[in-house]
């Protein structure tokens, strides 16, 4: 019998109840709510059939992200970024979009960008990861919106990518950290995956305390083991009409 160790009650490699709807608004070909425990995520896939100026007459498309906390998402408000994104939130679109592109066939996808638009509406921890996770499944639906459009002739994305939050709490290495846990983890890592079990980003920081290759494997297990969980969850959602 597992130990129930963590403020929830979750054993150290469970993940939150995770929730994925689609279509969940009607303007954009990808759209989808993200929900982690009590963070909950917008995702929404916008085509445009234009490029930015540096990649114009590439013949290759491209995938970005744009990342935003509503001012009510957090207990203390958070201000809207008016004067232009601040160097987190520029962190965190610049992250997403690596995380997507690396399993998109840019120069299939033809001379066009989708954007990703993910809106936190609750944070409690896992924002970027539960951005990523649902962003996949909206990328999805937009490529899908190209294929059936006849825009292009198959799908461009070649796998799915998903990412969770690892973390040492209390000298215990869990999974998927609460708000409560990221606070107050000596280590902190956000790992993102393909479907093919290769690793596109991993980011780690010894908050309070260092930490040894043994316990860096140790989170990297417990992150592989919650990223297979979320595709498996990415899939169900996308075989769902």
């Amino acid at each position: 019998m597992q130990i129930k160790l963590r403020p929830d009650g979750r054993g150290a490699d469970e993940l939150r109840p995770v929730t994925i709807t689609r279509k969940y608004t009607n303007a954009a070909p990808g759209s989808v709510l993200v929900e982690f425990g009590n963070t909950v995520v917008l995702c929404t896939a916008s085509i445009e059939e234009r490029l930015p100026p540096w990649l114009r007459d590439s013949r290759q498309g491209w995938v970005t992200a744009e990342y935003s906390m509503l001012p009510g998402s957090t207990i203390t408000r958070s201000r809207r970024e008016r004067q232009g994104a601040g160097g987190r939130t520029k962190e965190i679109e610049r992250l997403i979009g690596r995380s997507l592109r690396a399993v998109v066939d840019l120069k299939m996808l033809g001379e066009r960008q989708i954007t990703l638009d993910c809106d936190v509406l609750q944070a409690d921890g896992g924002t970027r990861t539960a951005a990523i996770t649902g962003g996949y499944v909206a990328l999805q639906d937009a490529c899908s919106s190209l294929v059936k459009e006849k825009k292009v002739n198959e799908n461009p994305i070649s796998s799915a990518c998903a990412a969770i939050s690892v973390g040492i709490v209390n000298y215990l290495p869990v999974l998927d950290l609460p708000y409560e846990e990221d606070v107050n983890a000596a280590v902190d890592m956000n790992i993102v995956m393909t479907s093919e079990g290769k690793f596109v980003e991993v980011q780690g920081t010894a908050e309070q305390e260092t930490f040894d290759r043994q316990e860096l494997g140790e989170l990297l297990d417990l992150a592989e083991k919650g990223c297979r969980e979320l595709f498996t969850l990415q899939t169900k959602a996308l075989s769902e009409n």
